[in-house]
């Protein structure tokens, strides 16, 4: 039984303590979390890694209990855009399934690998502490069917338990400290190589079956040490595929057309319905593929509503969503005001939307800054690169508009200087400086999937027409329509090619 709460009436401060000296790796636990909480096959609450450290003939097997941190300061629930997650006053992180929209961002923002995606429900899910128990003052059923007694549950808080008598008095450590996340899970006489993810080495099958998913790369340089071996262990599946690095792509081509029209006119662009019309038409139209993109990778689309009437204000999922929104409203505003003969009120809006199409193309810097675990995405400067991706595809809307005159910065030149502008990160890529915020070793990574010479060759090239191509004036040529058609069509598979890259590559590394 858990202790009652203390006589002053403060709320208990749960939380774990895992004491690896008494583990016998038998995954009672997990067995008994699974069927406590009818966790789906495949997925797990609670899971046992094991570690093997030596050589031939004195190895050791380290057992190693991994699960949710209950967090005090959980990034899961922050990113969360609907209050799914929330911290509970008994120090319990919760998760109501009838409200997650399976967005899976807490997914990313979890730097333990604590959340699973239920596929049958269309939701994550994750220890609750078995809160359904602990509100009758039972223990979680981890606890109670261990048969070594090595996991103790509690009040942290009151000194007199079991748990903060073994906290005080024995060495301890948690997970990942450097995340800020104050986890509220401790373990006595863990392995420290079993505790930091990526440290040990990961073989291509374990002890008693085969990897559900091959074992992540090694980059040359940052190899293992080969006396740690992780022998047994879980898959965890990446959580966001197509769906989110094509809307990288397809926001930036809207926030980049919007980013544009107010500038046409010094680009020598005709008047006449391209000018007036084309930039709106086309930040509309790509703006709606986005939106369709992020409701249809939803696990519950029927319930994407709850984001814009019921949201948790710190995620920026929903200052994204409110910034696409505002962005959207203005774009179709300039539009309806053009139409109806509006012009002068139309370029107002032009310029009243730039602000607001940088934000639209650039809020997923803050929104990748919440997913704590992926460091690949952590970039500081990753603000200024969306910007100059929504730039560079304004450009490229702007080459197939019709020209009155060609002023020194045309179309082309505009082009091609933000294609330079799009290169220098991957030259800095490839010549090893990493970016700040981000593990040398997971920029390794990146560079090495990326290929980068595939994507610098794109952008040179595209760099090079774009000063080479002669300025037209009047109609176009059909030369100039293949050449420019040719250079938009490079550029686009280069992004899409680099936001692939980095989204896949950002959930490749280990993370528990």
């Amino acid at each position: 039984m858990l202790p009652t709460p203390r006589a002053t009436g403060e709320c208990m401060q749960v939380g774990f303590v895992i004491d690896q000296r008494k583990c016998i790796g038998c995954h009672a636990c997990t067995v008994a979390c699974k069927a406590e909480n009818e966790v789906p096959l495949g997925n797990f609450r609670t899971w046992v890694k094991y570690v093997e450290k030596g050589t031939f003939p004195e190895v050791r097997r380290h057992f190693t209990v991994l699960r949710c941190n209950h967090c005090d300061r959980a990034p899961c629930v922050t990113i969360c855009p609907v209050n799914a997650l929330h911290k509970r006053p008994d120090a319990i992180v919760d998760l109501d399934r009838d409200i997650c929209i399976g967005c899976r961002a807490c997914m990313q923002a979890c730097p333990y690998d604590a959340l699973y995606f239920n596929e049958d429900r269309g939701v994550a899910e994750k220890c609750h502490y078995c809160a359904h128990r602990t509100e009758l003052g039972l223990e979680p059923a981890c606890v109670v069917v261990c048969p070594v007694e090595a996991i103790v549950s509690g009040d942290v808080s009151n000194p007199e338990s079991e748990i903060a008598t073994l906290i005080r008095e024995e060495p301890t450590s948690r997970r990942r400290l450097d995340k800020g996340t104050q986890p509220r899970v401790w373990y006595v006489d863990a392995l420290p190589e079993a505790l930091v993810p990526g440290t040990p080495s990961e073989p291509s099958s374990y002890l008693w079956s085969e990897r559900a998913e091959p074992p992540p790369p090694v980059v040359p340089g940052f190899e293992p040490s080969p006396d740690i071996v992780t022998t047994l262990d879980v898959a965890h599946p990446a959580a966001w595929g197509w769906h989110v690095w094509v809307y990288l792509v397809t926001k930036n081509i809207a926030a980049g057309a919007a980013l544009v029209a107010p500038f046409l006119a010094m680009l020598g662009i005709a008047p006449g319905f391209a000018r007036d019309f084309v930039p709106e038409i086309t930040a509309l139209a790509f703006l709606a593929i986005t939106l369709v993109l992020l409701v249809h990778d939803l696990g519950q689309p029927g319930r994407f509503w709850r984001l814009l009437l019921k949201p948790n204000t710190r995620s920026w999922l929903v200052k994204g969503a409110w910034m696409l929104g505002a962005f959207g409203a203005v774009t179709a505003l300039a539009l309806l005001l053009r139409l109806i003969g509006r012009a002068s009120a139309a370029d107002a809006m032009r310029w009243l939307n730039v602000p607001l199409a940088l934000l639209a193309s650039g809020y997923s810097a803050w929104l990748f800054a919440q997913c704590r675990g992926r460091d690949l995405w952590l970039e500081r400067d990753l603000f200024v690169q969306l910007i100059l991706r929504a730039a560079f595809c304004g450009a490229a809307v702007a080459l197939f508009l019709p020209r009155a005159s060609s002023p020194l910065l045309n179309p082309d030149r505009l082009f091609g200087l933000l294609a330079v502008a799009n290169l220098i990160p991957l030259l800095r890529l490839r010549f090893g400086r990493t970016h700040a915020g981000v593990p040398a070793q997971v920029q390794a990574l990146f560079r090495r999937e990326l290929r980068p010479a595939r994507v610098e060759m794109a952008l040179v090239t595209t760099a090079v027409f774009g000063f080479v191509v002669p300025a037209v004036t009047g109609e176009l040529r059909t030369v100039d329509v293949v050449l420019r058609v040719a250079m938009a069509m490079q550029m686009l598979v280069a992004m899409l090619s680099y936001e692939r890259t980095w989204i896949r590559t950002g959930q490749v590394p280990r993370i528990s």
